[in-house]
């Protein structure tokens, strides 16, 4: 039975229960917060056989395809739970009183850590129903963080939301956490409703620019204003150079191919755009691809959202069809293309997202044509170079690409996000709605997180990870010099 939208008493409740349940959790040990990071990770393995028919059934996602997704979450998980007990990302910092302080006056004893913002909003994606879900990476982040979680089920899969927060629900209180620590609220106006919310200090978001943008002036606007991390839109242009566009012409089409089309074209790193010299080899290439039958997208609104943006790119001046599938379960996968001039002319038109199975490939005729279309590109989660790193414009190009993007590719494909330490899922607006911050790997957990700083607090009531004989077995900058934790040192209370 899919779950009804939440009443407005039901939201106010469960906000309430929220904040209480991010006081206790932010009192809770480093071990503590780990163990039931790791509880649920294994929690959702374990349920795997449950969790994977309801997601199959709710959003048209291949078996495959979602197994991977599940391994990814709980993965991500248990590397929170790791970063939670390594404790550098407390960022704790010791300066001592110090009468002589060349500033002109004492310095007092200052101690300063990174801590909860407390109870957090997430809004769920259609497109990763368990990686960008309920218990995804903003959950995990927020988590790890030391806040409890209010999460908006994705109206693409209710039932599945429903089953996951049981699931790892279940595990996390049987680890010790609080019964509130993750809850779910269903609806577009239960969600809205939490978000004006006193009670919620942050909020996390992913989908649509439209959606996005509306529930960040909605944050912005409240009596508190709060951070809202929204990934929004990015058409993730790939820039070809001459040399691979002729010695690799076949390579470089195929494996764009494959990143546009995987997924039927519904990842936020797809590459919508791709740029190739005037006549080159790779143009030819391109178009004599050979495109799948189409693959049924995730559900009928974002089937009529990409009906309706590909038309509109297909009704621009200058735009053809390269190569065409067939339609199968889904809408046929497409490739246009479209001179540069047509490109620059129309650029909004013609660089807009089509969330699904199409791209445009963009010949230029002159490297200045190019440098400019990338000086003109909005703010993008990835951009993508095929090049040699011996070409001139190589080192141009790279540099433009690094003021758009938040993840710059070399030789590599966006598709595929890796969960590790120095990812970056993010970029300027539109991308995100807050370009300093990620969304995968584990910085995430600084999105959740604000600086406290404490003067002249008695040792005893300094929170651990601040007292003088280091406690935790922390790293820490203690009188601007780092010191790391002792040997064998661990992060146990």
């Amino acid at each position: 039975m899919t779950p009804e939208p939440t009443r407005d008493a039901d939201v106010d409740l469960i906000v309430r229960q929220a904040a209480r349940a991010s006081d206790e959790w932010r009192a809770a040990s480093l071990e503590a917060r780990a163990a039931a990071l790791v509880a649920m990770g294994d929690a959702l393995d374990a349920h795997a056989d449950r969790l994977i028919p309801i997601a199959r059934e709710e959003t048209r996602l291949a078996e495959e395809r979602l197994q991977g997704e599940l391994k990814r979450t709980s993965f991500q998980l248990r590397l929170f739970a790791d970063i939670v007990r390594d404790g550098a990302w407390i960022d704790a910092r010791i300066d001592h009183a110090d009468a002589d302080w060349p500033m002109g006056a004492p310095r007092p004893d200052l101690r300063r850590q990174l801590e909860s913002v407390g109870a957090v909003l997430v809004f769920s994606a259609s497109n990763f129903p368990f990686a960008f879900s309920v218990a995804g990476g903003d959950t995990a982040s927020a988590l790890a963080a030391g806040s409890a979680v209010v999460l908006k089920a994705h109206g693409g899969h209710p039932r599945l939301s429903e089953a996951t927060a049981e699931v790892v629900m279940d595990a996390a209180r049987a680890a010790g956490a609080p019964a509130h620590l993750l809850q779910v609220v269903y609806g577009r106006d239960a969600g809205v409703r939490a978000l004006r919310a006193p009670e919620i200090k942050a909020a996390s978001f992913t989908g649509s620019v439209s959606g996005g943008r509306a529930l960040f002036d909605i944050a912005a606007s409240r009596d508190e204003p709060i951070p809202f991390y929204g990934e929004l839109g990015s058409v993730n242009p790939v820039f070809v150079t001459a040399r691979p566009a002729e010695e690799r012409a076949e390579r470089v089409a195929a494996e764009f191919v494959a990143s546009f089309t995987g997924s039927a074209g519904q990842l936020c790193t797809k590459p919508g755009l791709l740029f190739v010299p005037e006549g080159s080899a790779l143009e030819r290439a391109l178009g004599e691809v050979r495109l799948e039958e189409g693959a049924p997208l995730l559900n009928e609104s974002i089937a009529t959202g990409f009906e309706r943006t590909l038309s509109a790119t297909q009704e621009q001046a200058g735009v053809r069809v390269l190569a065409e599938g067939a339609p199968g379960e889904g809408p046929a996968p497409i490739l246009l293309t479209a001179p540069a001039d047509a490109v620059l002319e129309h650029f909004e038109a013609l660089t807009a997202e089509m969330f699904g199975p199409a791209a445009v490939v963009v010949p230029y005729r002159s490297d200045d044509q190019l440098g400019e279309i990338a000086e003109r590109l909005e703010g993008q989660l990835t951009a993508t170079l095929i090049a040699e790193d011996d070409e001139p414009l190589a080192a141009d190009l790279l540099a433009a690409l690094t003021r758009r993007a938040g993840r710059v590719l070399w030789n590599q494909w966006p598709t595929g996000v890796s969960v590790t330490f120095a990812q970056q899922h993010g970029g300027p607006y539109p991308a995100t709605t807050a370009v300093g911050t990620t969304s995968v790997g584990t910085a995430a957990i600084e999105r959740f997180l604000r600086p406290v700083a404490y003067q002249n607090v008695p040792d005893a009531l300094l929170p651990a990870a601040l007292r003088e004989e280091n406690p935790l077995g922390i790293p820490r900058l203690v009188d601007g010099r780092l010191q790391s934790p002792p040997a064998g040192g661990e992060a146990t209370s």
